[in-house]
């Protein structure tokens, strides 16, 4: 007949592929401005606007990396003072009601 229709795993997985994929991207980018700025530094001559244009990127590219990880830590204390694993997506933890079926969710 086919394969069977896509669950509650299969969406689970989607969603902490993407994630994940979102998050390296976003430091891939956040390295790629760093570099950029290196760039513009070496590149600037002595121009003070190109040199001002090179310390704004690698501020903006740090503070990147600093929220990101801020972002990160804060999940990790809310994991460790609630109990709940808030990095992991996980859809059925949310659905169960007080005795353990699934009650709120198909």
């Amino acid at each position: 007949m086919g394969p069977e229709p896509a669950g509650l795993t299969e969406l689970e997985n989607l969603f902490g592929n993407i994630i994940s994929v979102i998050v390296g991207l976003g430091f891939i980018a956040m390295l790629v401005l760093i570099v950029m700025a290196g760039f513009k530094y070496l590149t600037s001559g002595g121009e003070p606007k190109a040199i001002q244009s090179a310390h704004h990127t690698l501020i903006w590219a740090l503070l990147g990396i600093l929220f990101m990880a801020i972002a990160w830590l804060v999940l990790q204390l809310v994991s460790n003072f609630t109990g709940i694993d808030v990095t992991v997506f996980d859809i059925k933890t949310l659905c169960k009601d007080a005795t353990g079926g699934l009650s709120f969710c198909p």
